[in-house]
């Protein structure tokens, strides 16, 4: 073979080595591609089972608390945060249509607990749950309930405008900038056949796909089922007549019952009697030995009613360590002779650990003191806690409705905060203030109470004078008189002029003796003080439930710039016109953390500025006469 052949043999060969390696490497890359594009789509499963896992587990939590029975309130909070924190959607939240007189309304019943929300609630300058929200025909939240379907909208701004038109654009275009939010999808709710409100999901993709729909469809159903049976539980629980502690009625059962025990003592002019019981130290047992066993004293307390309660007796646990018994047909005697067996009988069980406890015990007579069954149960509890200020372990017989001190209704009241514990209050200031309650000495009932008024009042505002509570009481009464004012609504500015400000107690003491000027966030937060003390803390004591409307409004103004309510001229009780306008004038004169004081004079020109608008213009008037004399 010549030399050209084996030249022409090896590059045949060559080419065929490089035929066979490229085949080879298409191969390969065929194969890596297949592997790669595999790989792909193991990645995209398993992220949707991941995403199908949580959701699974998402509904299960539900499903775990519909059979655990919990409170609505708390199962469509636990809902909101799951889904939220699970399944990463930037903020959810449930809102129930509503109907009152005033029409339909709406309201954010559960909100998960996020930043975005609390930066909305801060915009807005105030929660979006505490708003009545507009209920808008052309809203999507209109069209979902309407087409029964699941809808998106991109328009955050817009759907906020709907149910809150009051917000301004330029706070709603703030909202919407600075939000990660993308869409809102809106869910229809259905509860026993009605429709009930919306699941919503604030998104970060403006697109809904099939796969979520789907689950957003299943989660809803879950939604519906967890309100029915919540719903249920607390109708159920609503219904309930017995105390789960004591097996004694409850408070519910015993306020049915007395509406039936009143018709039938006018229809027949027979009386019958209420022993109202409270419990003495129960606290102390609680921090002392546990709550065990002052569930133990509570239980014990039950077994005693019991055993010495006719069986035509109602007992009734009414909330804590309170008792009531009605005893049809009995007079004041034959109910002081009771409620004296009750007291001794209590006394004498000896319980392991605690020892003996004891009952301050009050009675109140129906027919007999009232033919009003409001001033019987007022005049129960007054008894009650004379009982309790003149030492414990004893019984006291109600005072007919007409000898019933303003007083004595301020006692009692300073007591009942003080012993249910409704304020943070030092326990060495609250011991002395009892102290000064339970034994008055030889002092003058009205001097020891402006005396503990001006205690309270520096606890709040040390640069507070003694003696000042007992010139405010006497100008406003003073006021008050040249307006004409009955005994009783005297009666009544006299012991609101003692508790205006008593909801100060629970705001924070640095915000209230702050130096430097306060921001709008912190003005808004000492308003609510008048709420604080009409709901907080005197709502519970039912004697002086006429007492918190002049409290409630004693910072409303004339022309209806003041709060909370808003109300105007003479919507505004005139007690409560004179609070403002006596606190006024004693804040203007006294020295401030942030300022100093001013003149009467000066005081006074101050406020015949504000006259028409702060101000009654009659008012002021009366008002500077009377300042007059004393300047």
């Amino acid at each position: 073979m010549s030399f050209f052949d084996n030249l022409k043999d090896i590059y045949r060969k060559v080419s065929e080595v490089e035929s066979a390696v490229y085949n080879g490497k298409q191969d390969y890359l065929e194969i890596y591609e297949r592997n790669l594009q595999l790989e792909k789509e193991i990645e995209e499963r398993t992220r949707e089972l991941n995403i199908a896992n949580k959701r699974m587990l998402t509904l299960q939590h539900i499903w775990d608390m519909m059979n655990a029975s919990r409170p609505l309130q708390s199962v469509l909070e636990t809902i909101v945060n799951s889904i939220q924190g699970e399944l990463g959607y930037l903020h959810c939240n449930i809102i129930k249509k509503c109907e009152d007189e005033n029409g339909i309304y709406l309201t954010v019943l559960a909100q998960s607990n996020d930043i975005s929300i609390k930066r909305v609630d801060k915009l807005i300058k105030g929660p979006i749950q505490a708003r009545r929200l507009v209920y808008d025909d052309n809203s999507i939240y209109a069209k979902a309930a309407h087409e029964k379907k699941i809808m998106l909208t991109p328009d955050i701004g817009g759907t906020l405008k709907s149910v809150a038109p009051d917000i301004q654009d330029e706070i709603i275009e703030e909202v919407v900038e600075g939000s990660p939010s993308k869409a809102i999808i809106t869910v229809p709710l259905y509860t026993r056949n009605l429709h009930y409100g919306w699941f919503n999901v604030f998104s970060s993709r403006k697109e809904l796909t099939s796969g979520e729909t789907d689950f957003l469809t299943i989660f809803a159903q879950q939604i519906e089922m967890a309100i029915t049976i919540a719903g249920l539980f607390e109708e159920v629980k609503a219904q309930a007549v017995t105390d789960g502690l004591t097996g004694l009625y409850n408070r519910r059962y015993f306020e049915e019952y007395l509406k039936k025990e009143v018709t039938r003592a006018l229809r027949q002019k027979q009386a019958f009697s209420i022993i109202g019981l409270d419990l003495d130290h129960l606290k102390q047992i609680n921090d002392k030995y546990g709550h065990a066993y002052g569930d133990l004293a509570i239980k014990t307390v039950a077994d005693v009613l019991k055993k010495n309660a006719r069986s035509i007796d109602t007992a009734a646990r009414m909330g804590g360590e309170e008792f009531n018994v009605i005893l049809p047909g009995v007079d004041s005697n034959g109910a002081m002779a009771a409620a004296e067996r009750i007291r001794k009988a209590l006394e004498d069980k000896k319980l392991d650990t605690i020892g003996h406890i004891t009952a301050s015990i009050g009675v109140a007579t129906f027919l007999e003191h009232s033919d009003n069954i409001e001033d019987i149960l007022e005049l129960t509890d007054q008894a009650m806690y004379q009982s309790k200020r003149n030492g414990r372990n004893q019984v006291t017989l109600a005072k007919p409705i007409t000898e019933t001190s303003w007083q004595e209704v301020a006692i009692n009241t300073f007591m009942d905060i003080l012993s249910k514990h409704n304020i943070p209050l030092d326990e060495d200031i609250s011991n002395k203030i009892k102290n000064k309650l339970q034994n008055p000495k030889d002092e003058i009932p009205k001097e020891m109470l402006y005396s503990v008024a001006d205690m309270l009042t520096q606890v709040y505002n040390p640069l507070h004078h003694n003696g000042i509570m007992k010139s405010k009481v006497l100008l406003a009464v003073s006021l008050a008189k040249r307006f004409d004012l009955s005994k009783d609504d005297i009666d009544k500015l006299r012991v609101a002029m003692l508790l205006y400000d008593i909801g100060n107690l629970m705001l924070p003491s640095e915000l209230l003796q702050k130096t430097s000027p306060l921001t709008e966030e912190e003005r808004n937060h000492i308003k609510e003080h008048p709420i604080i003390a009409a709901r907080e803390i005197l709502q519970p004591i039912s004697y002086i439930q006429d007492i918190i409307p002049i409290i409630e409004h004693h910072h409303e103004n004339w022309d209806g710039t003041g709060y909370p309510a808003k109300i105007a001229r003479e919507e505004i009780p005139m007690t409560s016109q004179i609070i403002l306008i006596v606190d006024a004038y004693f804040a203007l004169t006294e020295p401030r953390t942030y300022r100093a004081e001013v003149t009467p004079k000066q005081a006074i020109e101050i406020i015949k500025q504000d006259a028409g608008k702060k101000w009654n213009s009659a008012l002021v008037q009366e008002f500077i006469s009377l300042i007059d004399h004393d300047i």
